[in-house]
């Protein structure tokens, strides 16, 4: 098995044969709507890489017909959607040694962050979800909105309260914050105690643009020592049909080469 090779892919043959050729230590499925028409196919792919002792995490559809899944739809379709599947990969993770990473909401929501009430209405939707503290949810930022690090309340009202297992994606966190690695680091400190899984892509700091590492704006060596020892994949867009995953494995070999900073916030103090 590759150390440090670790990478996000689909359940097709062709994308699940290409992220095993690489014998990486850590694979992420990402799901469709689609998907979860074939579950057994999802369970099929999670027990072949627990055979080959390769970690499996899955990553929770993002649409349901054409729009972006959110827990506080009003539409009762998506609304049952986005609980039905969560409950389904939540069976997997728990019948098959997995975990599943899960948004909140993602773009476009409309959600203004500066309202403290609306982000308590949130986590009363995500303690709504059956598992959703289970360690084996985790749940992930988005680049604006409620479930963004730029929501002033989405620590000490909604993560801290509900001790919030959490798939921290560096790049949403930069963005939220329009580029600031200062604030990037503060929000990886704060949420330390409650990140089990990080997706690291690199950024130029103003839209979602999934870069491999090293050719966005990300400073890296100081992100580095909040991650050592806990999992995470490299998470970069790719081209054409998404089968090959260079990008993924170049930044792999990149962060490897990387010195960390020298310690985190708190161990200079």
């Amino acid at each position: 098995m590759r150390r440090g090779i670790r990478l996000k892919g689909g359940i097709d043959e062709r994308s699940f044969a290409n992220r095993l050729s690489y014998d990486p230590e850590i694979v992420e499925l990402y799901l469709t709507e689609q998907d979860m028409l074939q579950t057994e196919l999802i369970r099929e792919r999670v027990r072949e890489l627990g055979q080959r002792g390769i970690k499996a995490y899955m990553h929770h559809p993002s649409k349901y017909r054409g729009s972006y899944l959110d827990i506080l739809s009003e539409d009762p379709q998506m609304h049952r959607f986005y609980r039905e599947s969560t409950a389904e990969l939540l069976r997997i993770c728990q019948e098959e040694e997995a975990k599943c990473v899960i948004h909140a909401h993602y773009v476009g929501m409309g959600q203004p962050p500066e309202h403290r009430e609306s982000t308590v209405r949130l986590k009363e939707a995500i303690q709504s979800i059956p598992g959703y503290d289970s360690g084996l949810l985790l749940w992930e930022d988005s680049t604006e909105g409620l479930f963004c690090y730029h929501n002033p309340y989405l620590i000490d009202e909604l993560i801290v309260p509900l001790n919030l297992p959490l798939n921290v994606d560096v790049s949403h966190t930069f963005i939220g914050f329009r580029g600031d690695n200062d604030k990037l680091c503060e929000v990886l400190e704060r949420t330390a105690p409650y990140a089990r899984y990080y997706h690291l892509v690199d950024s130029m700091g103003l839209r979602h643009d999934s870069l491999p590492l090293g050719e966005g704006l990300i400073d890296w060596a100081r992100v580095k020592p909040y991650v050592d020892g806990k999992d995470f994949i490299f998470e970069i867009n790719l081209t054409g049909d998404h089968v090959d995953c260079t990008p993924m494995v170049d930044s792999a070999l990149y962060f490897a080469e990387i010195t960390a900073a020298s310690g985190r916030r708190g161990s200079e103090k």
